[in-house]
């Protein structure tokens, strides 16, 4: 089965921390994006957000038709910190 049958799928995530300029809060979601005119249609891009951006984010993205799902950040990929994927 190829990416593409598989559907949507988000990039992983390292550290859980919010992406809100500023935050270093522990992220509790995540808000997956594609911005059309870069990303392929399956690709999902991934923003963290702690409870206090979490709506601030999602309206940014939301606002330019980015915003496809938000998702708990314990749904996410994670990356493998051991294999240097990690911040």
């Amino acid at each position: 089965m190829s990416a593409e049958e598989l559907g949507p799928r988000a990039d992983a995530v390292g550290e859980l921390v919010c992406s809100a300029k500023g935050c270093r809060a522990t992220a509790g979601w995540g808000l997956l994006w594609n911005n059309p005119r870069l990303h392929t249609p399956e690709r999902r891009k991934v923003w963290l957000a702690c409870d206090d951006h979490r709506q601030h984010l999602a309206e940014f993205l939301e606002l330019r038709g980015f915003l496809r799902d938000v998702v708990p950040a314990a749904e996410l990929d994670r990356l493998d910190a051991s294999a240097g994927g990690g911040a």
